[in-house]
């Protein structure tokens, strides 16, 4: 299995690296994923063996740390789209993330003190490896580095603040993305199940196969307006179960721990914390 995964090196920089069983490989030249990290790119870039590093000796960074894009896919499962009582879509309804919004596979959640509708979302990400503008769903695939775990944290209160979701959704320091990048022809969409658990209850359960709209829809889509690059992100969308649709509601607090695993893919779980106990370096990241 060819997995992938970024962490924080020594010099305080991100660094990519091939996982060789429990420990982290660096390619060399490679910081991070961007629009020159081609699958060939990849491949060719040495492995520098001898800076090998255990993998629970280093931070984890996101999947993909710098995207250029960060996409989401709003109702992608019929379950979800029943519980929130919308009409079934024939087109993906797609809303935009950034990248300071992410965080690693086993960094905290930052929730905001103004927010009382802090949920979950259990997604898978589709990391781009090759650009591309109007790629045709028989090739999407090409296009597709791998994929990864992520939750789509959201803020529900403010979500409804208006028809559009961005405030709900692009909240700094706020979404998990990880552990690794793992290459599709290792990953079966069809037998795969997704799971979320918050304080071990598990309140997500689906396959994701239920998906309305595959990956290659979903990239033959989005490239048809806007250019996809090398590290871009595509949240593929959650299924049922979220917090704020159960009764009674679940709502995230200071101190949870909400973990989302994806069978043969990966799992991530991270901590819930308050913005009040948190502080930010000019360069945005947390402190604690």
């Amino acid at each position: 299995m060819t997995r992938f995964a970024h962490f924080l090196a020594h010099n305080g920089e991100p660094q990519l690296a091939e996982v060789s069983g429990n420990s982290l490989v660096p390619l060399e030249g490679i910081s991070k994923l961007g629009h020159e990290t081609t699958p060939e790119v990849i491949a060719a870039a040495k492995r520098l063996e001898g800076a090998a590093v255990r993998e629970v000796d280093v931070r984890l960074l996101p999947a993909s740390p710098a995207p250029g894009k960060v996409i989401c896919v709003g109702l992608n499962f019929a379950s979800h789209v029943e519980e929130v009582e919308r009409e079934m879509p024939d087109y993906p309804v797609l809303f935009t993330k950034f990248a300071s919004n992410l965080v690693g596979p086993s960094d905290d959640i930052v929730i905001p003190t103004t927010s009382t509708g802090p949920d979950y979302e259990g997604e898978m990400a589709v990391i781009i490896g090759r650009g591309g503008r109007h790629i045709a769903k028989a090739d999407a695939l090409d296009h597709v580095l791998g994929y990864s775990v992520a939750n789509d944290v959201s803020m529900r209160d403010y979500q409804y603040k208006s028809h559009q979701w961005l405030q709900g959704k692009a909240w700094d320091n706020s979404t998990p993305l990880g552990p690794h990048i793992v290459t599709p022809d290792e990953v079966d969409l069809e037998t795969a199940g997704i799971r979320t658990t918050v304080n071990g209850r598990t309140l997500q359960d689906a396959r994701m196969s239920m998906m309305l709209f595959s990956v290659p829809a979903l990239i033959a889509t989005v490239s048809e307006f806007t250019r996809l690059d090398a590290g871009d992100v595509i949240l593929a969308g959650t299924p049922a179960g979220i917090g704020s649709k159960r009764d009674p509601k679940v709502t995230l607090r200071d101190g949870d721990v909400v973990t989302v695993e994806i069978d043969g893919i990966g799992r991530i779980e991270n901590t819930v914390v308050s913005d009040s106990s948190v502080s930010t370096s000019s360069e945005g990241r947390v402190r604690r």
